[in-house]
């Protein structure tokens, strides 16, 4: 008998296979973790709603943040020093005031490279706290580092986690090419766009796996593609030097507080605060980076999403007298810095807001049902083939073999 002419949509299909079986375990994981993830902040703010939002009163005053930072401290305590504060425009929201700590860095589990990450939450209007968050073992952190490297170090889980979201942007496109029919006509139209659910098992479990991989594949491109940014460092460069059309980072310049004889009227952080809030009112939030060293400035971050972190307008204030000294404009950075700083809000879907996240969502849970319907197409096709050689082997040569 004469073998069957194998093509190169058969070579495809066979990369396709064993490369799924390399990465479908880690495709899985990853992509069911970034599904849950991705409603993190709406599921925050309803199972912790105590700790984050308050009753405002009717005259809505905030606190000075040196205030507010100094009873955070004495809640936190000497354990942890806070280096990041979140002020909210929003007015029912307490404020943010965190303190993180990296530990071992040579530590195989990621939660070990972690001294301290918490939070304490304050009513800025009595400055009384709300609550305290243990951000190491918090869920939404747990399911994060599990996306991110696998509860890994860095140095190991990344490069697992980047080398198999790799192998799943090759089997997007190789699974375009082996959907994609031989003649476009209606059957086959209806074939490659509608899942057959009145067939039997295997019929539908291919069509999940081929038709609901084909409407996943464009957001499951831009969820992969994101995500290997933050694993390969010459992948955020590709990226940057595309956009920007150089490979050269603008200059960026050092700016540094003079200590001087000028006396403030008030804290300097209360004067950096309320500039800020003054020369970008249309903010809904300012991140804060409190004095540490000698020569530093306040660094404030006015961000004009609630969720989004790529629109912002950097501001550096003398520690010493309050004095504004330099800001950096969102919309002066090249595109480069524009699309690398978008990539987190591209990857969890928020740039789009709430209907980029349930695309996202959406996305992920199909792209973590493809290592699962693809195994149960691998599986079928085995015992197919297993069930045809049995009923095509005479009977006598079964028994003779041991088959029957």
């Amino acid at each position: 008998m004469q073998k069957k002419k194998r093509n190169i949509k058969y070579w495809i299909h066979q990369a396709h296979l064993w490369l799924g079986f390399i990465s479908g375990l880690v495709v899985f994981v990853v992509a069911i973790t970034g599904c849950i993830f991705a409603f993190q902040k709406e599921i925050t703010e309803v199972v912790h709603k105590d700790r984050l939002f308050v009753a405002v009163p009717k005259s809505a005053h905030a606190l000075p943040v040196s205030v507010l930072l100094s009873n955070a401290k004495k809640a936190m305590g000497d354990s942890a020093a806070i280096n990041f504060v979140t002020a909210y425009k929003q007015p029912d929201r307490t404020w943010e005031f965190m303190a993180y700590e990296a530990g071992d860095s040579k530590a195989f589990w990621a939660m070990n490279t972690i001294k301290n990450y918490r939070s304490v939450h304050l009513n800025p209007y009595t400055g009384k706290v709300a609550g305290v968050t243990d951000y190491k073992y918090d869920f939404f952190v747990i399911i994060k580092s599990l996306h991110w490297g696998l509860l890994l170090n860095d140095v190991y889980g990344q490069q697992i986690v980047g080398w198999s979201t790799m192998i799943f942007v090759v089997l997007l496109i190789t699974g375009l090419v082996l959907w994609w029919p031989k003649k476009w006509n209606k059957a086959n139209a209806k074939q490659r766009f509608s899942v057959k659910w009145d067939a039997r098992w295997r019929r539908v479990n291919y069509d999940l796996h081929s038709v609901f991989g084909f409407y996943a594949l464009l957001i499951g491109l831009v969820l992969a593609l994101t995500g290997l940014t933050w694993a390969f460092q010459w992948f955020n460069k590709a990226v940057y030097t595309v956009a920007a059309g150089t490979s050269a980072y603008p200059e960026q310049k050092t700016i540094t507080s003079v200590d001087s004889t000028v006396v403030a009227t008030s804290n300097p952080m209360d004067i950096a605060m309320a500039k800020a809030w003054q020369e970008r009112p249309e903010v809904e939030r300012i991140g804060l980076n409190p004095v540490v060293a000698h020569g530093a400035t306040i660094d404030l971050y006015c961000y004009r999403g609630k969720e989004i972190f790529y629109d912002y307008d950097a501001m550096q204030f003398d520690q010493y007298s309050g004095k504004l000294l330099h800001i950096a404009n969102a919309k002066d950075k090249n595109r480069g810095e524009k699309l690398t700083g978008m990539n987190y809000d591209i990857h969890v879907g928020a740039i789009a807001g709430l209907p980029g996240k349930i695309l996202a969502f959406i996305a992920s849970l199909i792209a973590a049902s493809l290592p699962v319907t693809g195994v149960m197409l691998w599986w079928g096709r085995r015992n197919k083939s297993s069930h045809r050689q049995n009923k095509t082997t005479p009977v006598s040569s079964r028994l003779n073999t041991g088959m029957a």
